[in-house]
């Protein structure tokens, strides 16, 4: 098994519960962390044989694209296309921010982290 990382993805979207939310956007970040068998593609040198670092950071921005009330819905949105699009990928973590949140203090970000393991 293996990791690859995706960090620090900076992305302007438009998720929300307030109406604002949706209109002005906000600034997230994403990290994203995935567990494979690297062996095969270590000994290859194939890209074909690992997961794509370049997919998986075009399925963050496309998802977050796609507006949603909470930052849940699109995490799992996230994850479920990973696994239906790579088979290689046995376990998911994502993690969402959102940058200076409107919730009425000082506060830098606030983030929810998911995990997905591949079934049987």
């Amino acid at each position: 098994m293996g990791i690859i990382k995706v960090e620090n993805i900076r992305v302007f979207a438009y998720h929300g519960c307030l109406t604002e939310e949706t209109k002005i956007g906000s600034d997230y970040r994403v990290d994203l962390e995935v567990k494979a068998d690297l062996q095969k593609s270590a000994k290859t040198d194939a890209l074909k044989d690992t997961v794509d670092y370049v997919f998986l950071n075009r399925v963050i921005k496309n998802e977050m694209a796609i507006p949603s009330k909470l930052l849940e819905t699109v995490a799992k949105r996230i994850l479920d296309c990973i696994f239906k699009e790579n088979t290689l990928v046995k376990k998911a973590t994502i993690s969402i921010s959102k940058l200076n949140p409107p919730i009425g203090g000082d506060v830098e970000a606030v983030t929810i982290k998911m995990t997905h393991k591949f079934k049987k």
